[in-house]
C-alpha cells in the first residue's frame, strides 16, 4: 500500500468503451489507497487513456499527453495507456521522453517505474469499479473483435473477442447502482459467441433489464440484429437501435469487407418501426472510403433521406496502417470528401431537427442526469441531444413531462 495518500488524475479520450476502462483503473487505484485529485496539476499520478481509432484521435491523444506533461507538478508521474499504448507502445515510449510509463491495459498502474512496455495479455474486464457518479453507466460486456472490416485496426491491438461471464456482468451492474445501464463492446450483438452460448446477448439484455429501469445497447452489427434481439430490446422499454452500418452501397460495403446494403438496412428499420413506431435510430457512416464513387455517394444521400434516422454521424475515411483498406486504390480527394460530408451533414441535421420538432406537445418520460438536463429513451448519454428541464428536479429521478420546445438536437420540457 505504498501509494496511500497519493492522488491521481485520469484523462479519458475516445469512445464510451474507453470510459469503462478508465473506471476500472479508478477502482484499482482506489483499492491501492490513492485518492482522486481535483485537477491534473494536483496529482501525483497523471494517466492519459488514449484513443487510436483514426488519425485525428491519435493527434488529440498526443496533444493531450504533451499538455498534461506541461501542467503536472514537479515529481508527478505521467502514464499513457489505452489504444495508442497498445498499438504503438514502443514508438510512443521512444517519441515521448516526458512519459514515465507506456502500458496497455491489464498492467497495474503504480507510482513505481515499469520498464516492460509490452502489450499485456490480461484485460480490465472484471476489475472492480466504483459506483456510478451519474444516474447512468456504461458496462463493457466483451473485449476485442473477430471481424475483419477493411478500415478498422482494432482487432490488431485489442485482439479477438473475449466475452465476459454473465454473472460477472450482472454483479457489476448491481454494484454501479445506476438507473440506466448502457451495454457496450466492439461487437455487441456477438456477445457470447466465443463461449459457444447461443442467444447469449438476448439472455443478458433480459437479465440486465430485470435489474435496472433502463437498458440501452450501443454498436449493433446489422447482420446480427435478429428478431429475438429486437424483441428483447423492445421489451426493455428503450426502443433505441444503434446500428453500425458504415455505408449503403453494396459494392463499397464489400470493399469494406462488410455485410448488407441500403435496401436490406432500410427494410429492417421499417420493420422495427412497424412494431414500435416511436423507435429511435442512430448510425454512423464513413465518407471517402477508397473507391467511393458519385453513385455510391448518391445512394447514401438517398438512404439518409429515406431512413430518417434520429441521429447520424459522418466521418472522413482515415487510412490506418495494417488494414485491408490501406492497400486499396481509388482514393478520394480530401476536398471532395469534405464536400460530401457537408452535403450529408446538412441533410441529416434537417432530419434530426424535424424529428425533434415532431415531439412538440408530446408527453415523455425523462431521467434527470444533472440539474436542468435530462434524457428520454431516444437520447444516449454523451452522444445524442438532451432535454432541458427545470433545475429543481433531482438527478437520478424519473418524471413525466411535456415537450414545449425544440431547438436542433435538443428539447425543452416542463412537468405536466
Amino acid at each position: 500500500m505504498q501509494a496511500t495518500g497519493k492522488r491521481y488524475w485520469i484523462e479519458t479520450l475516445g469512445c464510451p468503451k474507453n470510459q469503462v476502462d478508465s473506471d476500472k483503473l479508478v477502482g484499482t487505484l482506489l483499492a491501492d489507497g490513492m485518492n482522486e485529485a481535483d485537477s491534473a496539476e494536483g496529482a501525483d499520478l497523471v494517466v492519459v487513456n488514449t484513443c487510436a481509432f483514426i488519425e485525428a484521435a491519435r493527434q488529440e491523444s498526443i496533444d493531450t499527453i504533451l499538455a498534461l506533461s506541461d501542467r503536472r507538478k514537479a515529481g508527478a508521474r505521467l502514464v499513457v495507456t489505452g489504444c495508442m499504448a497498445e498499438r504503438y507502445g514502443d514508438e510512443l515510449a521512444e517519441a515521448l521522453p516526458e512519459v514515465e510509463q507506456v502500458s496497455g491495459f491489464g498492467v497495474p498502474v503504480t507510482l513505481g517505474r515499469r520498464d516492460d512496455r509490452s502489450v499485456p495479455l490480461l484485460d480490465l474486464l472484471n476489475l472492480p469499479r466504483p459506483p456510478s457518479r451519474a444516474p447512468w453507466a456504461y458496462v463493457k460486456i466483451a473485449e476485442g473483435c473477430d471481424r475483419a472490416c477493411g478500415f478498422c485496426a482494432i482487432p490488431s491491438f485489442r485482439g479477438p473477442q473475449r466475452s465476459r461471464l454473465e454473472v460477472d456482468i450482472l454483479a457489476e451492474v448491481e454494484a454501479l447502482a445506476a438507473k440506466e445501464i448502457v451495454l457496450v463492446a466492439q461487437d455487441l450483438a456477438s456477445y457470447g459467441r466465443d463461449l459457444d452460448r447461443a442467444g447469449a446477448i438476448v439472455k443478458l439484455v433480459e437479465a440486465v433489464a430485470a435489474r435496472v429501469e433502463r437498458t440501452r445497447l450501443l454498436y449493433l452489427y446489422p447482420s446480427d440484429l435478429s428478431d429475438a434481439l429486437i424483441d428483447a430490446i423492445l421489451a426493455t422499454g428503450v426502443p433505441y437501435f444503434d446500428l453500425s452500418l458504415q455505408h449503403v452501397s453494396k459494392p463499397l460495403l464489400r470493399r469494406m469487407r462488410r455485410w448488407g446494403d441500403g435496401p436490406r438496412f432500410l427494410a429492417r428499420i421499417n420493420a422495427i418501426r412497424v412494431r414500435e413506431p416511436d423507435a429511435a435510430f442512430r448510425s454512423n457512416f464513413i465518407v471517402g472510403y477508397p473507391g467511393e464513387t458519385e453513385e455510391d455517394h448518391d445512394q447514401l444521400i438517398a438512404f439518409v433521406e429515406a431512413a430518417r434516422l434520429d441521429w447520424c454521424g459522418f466521418f472522413a475515411y482515415s487510412k490506418e496502417e495494417g488494414t485491408h483498406a490501406a492497400s486499396l486504390d481509388g482514393g478520394v480527394a480530401d476536398g471532395l470528401v469534405r464536400d460530401r460530408m457537408a452535403e450529408l451533414t446538412e441533410r441529416q441535421d434537417a432530419i434530426t431537427a424535424g424529428r425533434r420538432d415532431a415531439l412538440l406537445g408530446r408527453d415523455i418520460d425523462v431521467l434527470v442526469d444533472e440539474s436542468g438536463v435530462g434524457r428520454t429513451f431516444r437520447e444516449a448519454p454523451e452522444i445524442d441531444g438532451i432535454v432541458r428541464i427545470p433545475d429543481s428536479l433531482a438527478p437520478g429521478t424519473f418524471w413525466s413531462m411535456r415537450v414545449t420546445g425544440a431547438e436542433g438536437p435538443d428539447l425543452d420540457a416542463t412537468l405536466r
